[in-house]
């Protein structure tokens, strides 16, 4: 399967894994990209220090291209970008941020630059700031998101007649029939976060794995928006956050209840009550935990049988 993403990325398949913090490790990245998508390393979860060895375990357990994602929120961004070009990455995702600031300083390396964008604004501001690709991201999406709560389906063919640069859809999509009907409506490759969470390679604790696959539609919102949006799990945590916010809180109200670590606590300490556990909605038709490579290869299956079924008509 080859179009303008594998080309860019070098890979098998346009599939990128999200690089999800407490969840996206190295063995989780090299098991995506020795089956032929795009592994990512998810560095905002990490001290530069264990960053790099993320990146040398991974550069050992593949000789596939896999690549880093680095939200622009990172409080000492400037130590992962050195690790990055003294590691000798060559694909770099960025998000929650600007591009400008990094896209110039990683091009210059000769690193392909990806951003991540919400919103057709964001999406004209990356492709001036000169990034390679974008992921527009609907709301659908776990983790980080965009306060407008565009949908993916929405966003796409927005995105796509905005920008000629090539489009990777994220948010809801964790099947081969999701993968196939974001690019009829026109991206050009899938970024997966949450299928992909619920791995055998995810460094994620098993009681979060575990929770996942109890998703069900409705157990999910997204809120923070005040902060940094993101979609939650509904727990002890979040109804707190629930019974705060009747209370009209300031920023710094829910930056006290919030603390730190709380994604830590849930996702890689497995603290399911009071952790923040943060996963897509796509999570309501996740029911079991597979390694990657089983999970790549069902998605590729899907979409090619459906692709060809819907063809012949």
């Amino acid at each position: 399967m080859t179009n303008i993403v594998t080309k860019l990325f070098n890979i098998e398949y346009p599939i990128i894994q999200g690089g999800m913090v407490w969840v996206s490790g190295w063995k989780l990245a090299s098991a995506v990209s020795n089956a032929g998508g795009l592994g990512l390393i998810g560095a905002g979860s990490m001290y530069p220090d264990v960053l790099r060895k993320h990146i040398q375990k991974c550069k050992e357990a593949t000789d596939k291209p896999f690549g880093v994602n680095v939200p622009m929120l990172y409080p000492d961004i400037q130590k992962l970008m050195d690790i990055i070009i003294e590691e000798g990455v060559k694909i770099v995702f960025t998000s929650a941020g600007n591009p400008k600031t990094w896209t110039s300083f990683l091009k210059e390396k000769g690193i392909t630059v990806v951003h991540v964008v919400s919103s057709v604004k964001f999406a004209l501001k990356a492709a001036a700031a000169g990034v390679d690709a974008v992921v527009c991201e609907g709301f659908e999406a776990g983790g980080h998101n965009g306060r407008e709560e565009t949908t993916t389906f929405t966003l796409i063919p927005m995105v796509k007649a905005a920008i000629k640069i090539p489009v990777i859809a994220a948010g809801g999509i964790g099947t081969g029939r999701g993968m196939l009907a974001a690019m009829v409506l026109g991206a050009d490759g899938v970024q997966i976060g949450s299928r992909f969470a619920a791995t055998e390679e995810s460094s994620a604790h098993q009681n979060f794995k575990n929770k996942i696959i109890e998703v069900k539609d409705g157990d999910t919102h997204l809120t923070l928006k005040e902060l940094a949006p993101v979609r939650l799990i509904k727990n002890k945590f979040y109804n707190e956050l629930q019974e705060l916010y009747l209370q009209n809180p300031s920023k710094e109200d829910l930056k006290n209840l919030l603390g730190r670590a709380r994604a830590k606590k849930g996702m890689l300490e497995g603290d399911l009550e009071n952790g923040e556990l943060e996963i897509g909605q796509i999570a309501g038709i996740i029911n079991e935990i597979k390694p990657a490579k089983e999970i790549l290869d069902e998605i590729i299956k899907e979409f090619l049988e459906v692709k060809s079924l819907i063809y012949r008509f």
